[in-house]
């Protein structure tokens, strides 16, 4: 099976600014999916998708291949990285064929653990759905203690159940998608518009190896847990 792994990486982030090249570790955020991407003993090669000369530059000096800049309209706050997925598969198309799969990791998470991503690859494998992605423990229920605001001050649950669940194991097991990994048929995503149009499993990925970093407290905490295991 020929498998491409892929790190999609813009240069504008509102909530953290330049957290894709931001150093965490000792190191830029992108590297740690470059190098954790080049661990796989699956993967042909590794590509950096990017709209930044800057990430495009630290990308390839730890060895990922940048192809391409990313257009200016697949870059926005509001674009679908999704359709930066079919841009890639589209280069890959014209470039050297389709792959039979493509990883995506994400910048987002460097806790990942190699055997996360090992583990997405087998259940693609194994199971051939559209999608793999990863999850982990939930930290709110909807059914349980989530709620919504209605008019005024007043909220109600986020979801109802047949009958009112007065304790949290009373209610259906859920759990949060994380972005450890994504691994895809590429023929699936560019035949459709959105990820559960299709066949999709998860792979479960513990709480401490599953944040996404997203604010300045996100990217504090990820550090500290790292600096306090044997990793670095």
């Amino acid at each position: 099976m020929k498998i491409v792994a892929c790190i999609f990486a813009r240069g504008g982030s509102k909530g953290l600014p330049g957290k894709n090249i931001k150093l965490f570790c000792g190191k830029p955020l992108i590297a740690w999916a470059i190098e954790q991407a080049f661990s796989l003993t699956r993967v042909s090669r590794v590509i950096v998708s990017t709209d930044c000369p800057n990430i495009a530059g630290i990308a390839r000096e730890y060895g990922a291949e940048v192809p391409f800049m990313r257009p200016y309209y697949l870059a926005q706050d509001e674009s679908p990285e999704w359709l930066s997925w079919q841009h890639l598969i589209k280069y890959l198309e014209d470039e050297s064929g389709i792959p039979d799969a493509i990883i995506s990791l994400p910048t987002t998470s460097p806790l990942r653990a190699k055997e996360d991503i090992d583990n997405c690859i087998d259940l693609f494998e194994v199971e051939r759905p559209d999608i793999v992605i990863t999850v982990t423990d939930a930290h709110r229920n909807p059914y349980f203690n989530m709620v919504q605001r209605e008019e005024g001050l007043c909220v109600k649950p986020v979801l109802n159940l047949t009958e009112v669940a007065s304790r949290r194991q009373d209610a259906p097991e859920v759990f949060d998608m994380t972005t450890v990994a994504y691994v895809f048929n590429p023929e699936f995503v560019l035949s459709h518009l959105s990820l559960f149009e299709g066949r999709v499993m998860a792979s479960y990925v513990p709480v401490h190896r599953s944040v996404d970093i997203d604010t300045e407290l996100d990217f504090e905490w990820a550090q500290f847990l790292l600096q306090k295991s044997s990793r670095i």
